[in-house]
């Protein structure tokens, strides 16, 4: 039975409710690594970073998205992930995103204060996600 694999997925934004079906399996990338969850995992909570959250839908199916960040709830039938934001490959602009990451390249070779190549890393995070996403 293919229906025992799957697992509720959730993904919210502040703007909507990004995603939500049954699934086989998410990847996505936490400030530990990258993981991967199957039904019956561990409970946890994570703090996500931005990268590329890949959805294996049944069938053999692959959803990609670019995720900004967050938090997911881990439990052993759903996954919750909050996410500050979420795109689609096809909402993506990808020269605009392409032009974020050389200004935050820019900033981080300016080397200003330590909060400023902080925020420049987040940046440069989020355009390279937005950039693999679209791809």
């Amino acid at each position: 039975m293919a229906d025992e694999k799957l697992f509720d997925l959730r993904v919210i934004t502040p703007d909507r409710v990004f995603y939500e079906d049954k699934v086989e399996m998410v990847e996505m990338n936490t400030k530990e690594g990258a993981i991967g969850v199957y039904k019956k995992h561990v409970p946890t909570t994570c703090i996500l970073s931005p990268g590329i959250l890949i959805i294996h839908r049944p069938g053999g199916e692959k959803k990609k998205a670019a995720l900004h960040g967050g938090f997911a709830e881990i439990l052993k039938d759903k996954v919750t992930v909050l996410a500050e934001a979420a795109e689609w490959p096809e909402e993506i602009d990808l020269e605009r995103a392409k032009k974020a990451k050389e200004r935050a390249e820019e900033r981080i070779q300016s080397q200003g204060g330590e909060m400023d190549v902080i925020r420049a890393e987040m940046a440069l995070r989020r355009a390279l996600a937005r950039i693999n996403a679209a791809k």
